[in-house]
C-alpha cells in the first residue's frame, strides 16, 4: 500500500508542479468570465450605437401602415415592384419588402428582397410586425374589440409540488432540474474522457522512455497502474474544484457588473416609476416578482449537497472504471496513433450514456430506459448525475453505486492482467487477439 501511495504522490506532484497545469488551471477560469464580459460589453455598446435599418416597402394591398422604431425605418414607395428593385439596388438599405394584394385569412406572396443574407433575428422581427398588422385586420373584419380579446387571453403556469409518501410537500421546477441534469451529465462525460486519455498518454510516455522498466523493478505492474490512475484522478478533482470556484465567483461578478447597465434593468426602473400611473405595469411587475420568488424557492428546495456528493462519487467511479481501460490500452501500444483503434470501443458505452442523456433521461428521467442507463456501470456515471436532480429512489442510487464499484473492480482486474505484460512489450504489433492472449497468460 505504501508503494501505491508513493506512486500517487509522484503522479500528483509531477502534474501539479508543471507550468502547463498552473496555466490551464488559472487561465481557463479567467478566460470564461473575460469572454462573457467582453461579449456583453460589445453587445451593450452595439445596441446603444446601432442605427435603425432602412426597409423600402412596396404595398400593393394598401392595408399596411408602418411606424418607425429602433430596429427599422420604413420608406414606402409608390412605384411598381420592378422599378422599386432598381431603386433599391442603387442604395445600401437593408431590404425591400413587397406586399401584394392578399387574403387576410391566407396571407401569402409577401417577399423580402435583400442584397445580403439577413440574420434570422431581423427576418423574425419583420415577420412579427406583419403578423401583428394582419391580426389587427382580422379583428376589424370579425368586429372583435382588442380589449375584449386581451381579457380573453389567459396564461396558465402550473405550480409543481412533489408529494412524498409521508405527505411532505416540496416545490420543484422541471426547467431548473433539466438544466442541472444537462450540465452535470456533460461535465462527467468531458472529464472522464479527458482525464482517461491523460492516463493513456502518461502510460505511453513512460513506456516509450523506458522509465517504466526501472519502476517495475521496485513495484508490481498492478500497483503502478492503480497508483497512476488514482494520482491523475486527484489532479482532476483539484483542477475541477479550482475551476468551479473561480468560474462561479468571477462569472457572477461579471454578470452583476454588467447587469447594472443592461437595457432590461433600465426598462424595469422605468416601469417602476410608472407603477402608480399604470395599473397594467403594476400587475406585470407583481407577476414578475412572484415568478422570481417562486424560482428562488424552487432553487432552495434542490438538495445541492446530495447532488454534489453523488457527482463526486460518479466522477471518481466513472474515471476509475474507464481510466483502468485507458491504462491497459496505453500499456499495449507504443504511440497515440496506435491507440486510436482501441479507443472507440472503450468510449462507446460512455457515448451511449451521453446520447441517452438527451434522448431519454432529460425527457423521461423515471422511464425504464433511463433506469437501465443509470444502473449499468459503463453508462451510469453520465446517466445517474443527469437523473439525480429529478429525485432517484434510494434503492436505485444504492444499486447503481454498488454496481459501479463492482464494475471498477472488474475493469481494474482485466486491465491489470493486460497491463502487467503490455507495459514491458515494445515493438509488438498489437491486436485484440494479442491483448486476449496477455489477459489469459498465467503469472
Amino acid at each position: 500500500m505504501n508503494k501505491i501511495w508513493l506512486i500517487i504522490q509522484r503522479e500528483f506532484l509531477t502534474r501539479v508542479q508543471k507550468k502547463s497545469f498552473l496555466i490551464a488551471t488559472i487561465l481557463v477560469p479567467l478566460i470564461f468570465p473575460l469572454i462573457i464580459g467582453g461579449l456583453m460589453y460589445i453587445m451593450i455598446r452595439e445596441a446603444e450605437s446601432a442605427k435603425a435599418d432602412t426597409v423600402q416597402v412596396v404595398d400593393e394591398s394598401g392595408k399596411f401602415i408602418f411606424d418607425n422604431n429602433k430596429r427599422f425605418n420604413f420608406v414606402q414607395l409608390q412605384i411598381p415592384l420592378e422599378q422599386a428593385k432598381k431603386v433599391y439596388n442603387e442604395t445600401k438599405d437593408f431590404a425591400l419588402l413587397y406586399i401584394p394584394t392578399f387574403d387576410i385569412n391566407n396571407p401569402t406572396g409577401l417577399i423580402i428582397y435583400t442584397q445580403e443574407n439577413p440574420s434570422i433575428e431581423k427576418v423574425g422581427d419583420l415577420e412579427s410586425i406583419l403578423e401583428e398588422r394582419v391580426r389587427d385586420l382580422k379583428l376589424e373584419e370579425y368586429k372583435i374589440d382588442k380589449e375584449t380579446l386581451k381579457r380573453l387571453k389567459t396564461n396558465i403556469s402550473l405550480k409543481q409540488i412533489n408529494l412524498s409518501e409521508t405527505g411532505e410537500e416540496k416545490s420543484s421546477n422541471s426547467g431548473i432540474l433539466y438544466g442541472l441534469g444537462f450540465g452535470l451529465g456533460i461535465l462527467i462525460y468531458m472529464f472522464v474522457l479527458i482525464y482517461g486519455i491523460q492516463i493513456m498518454q502518461g502510460v505511453i510516455d513512460e513506456k516509450t522512455s523506458k522509465i517504466v522498466e526501472v519502476i517495475v523493478s521496485s513495484v508490481k505492474p498492478f500497483q503502478l497502474m492503480l497508483g497512476k490512475i488514482i494520482g491523475i484522478a486527484s489532479v482532476g478533482i483539484l483542477q475541477f474544484l479550482i475551476w468551479f470556484i473561480l468560474i462561479g465567483v468571477l462569472s457572477t461578478s461579471v454578470l452583476s457588473y454588467f447587469g447594472l447597465e443592461m437595457p432590461q434593468k433600465q426598462a424595469m426602473e422605468q416601469m417602476t416609476k410608472k407603477m402608480d400611473q399604470n395599473e397594467d405595469a403594476k400587475e406585470i411587475m407583481t407577476q414578475k416578482n412572484s415568478k422570481i420568488n417562486d424560482l428562488l424557492g424552487n432553487i432552495n428546495e434542490i438538495p445541492f449537497a446530495k447532488i454534489a456528493v453523488v457527482f463526486i462519487f460518479y466522477f471518481l467511479g466513472g474515471y476509475l472504471l474507464y481510466g483502468a481501460l485507458f491504462a491497459a490500452v496505453g500499456s499495449a501500444v507504443d504511440s497515440i496513433q496506435e491507440s486510436q483503434q482501441f479507443q472507440f470501443p472503450i468510449t462507446l458505452p460512455l457515448l451511449v450514456g451521453y446520447m441517452g442523456l438527451f434522448m431519454f433521461i432529460l425527457r423521461d428521467p423515471h422511464g425504464s430506459v433511463s433506469f437501465w442507463l443509470s444502473i449499468i456501470p459503463f453508462t451510469s456515471p453520465v446517466a445517474m448525475v443527469g437523473r439525480i436532480a429529478f429525485g432517484v429512489p434510494a434503492w436505485e442510487l444504492a444499486l447503481s453505486m454498488v454496481l459501479l464499484i463492482a464494475g471498477f473492480i472488474l475493469t481494474t482486474w482485466i486491465a491489470g492482467r493486460i497491463y502487467r505484460v503490455g507495459i514491458l512489450m515494445t515493438g509488438t504489433k498489437v491486436s485484440y487477439k494479442v491483448m486476449a492472449k496477455w489477459f489469459l497468460m498465467k503469472e
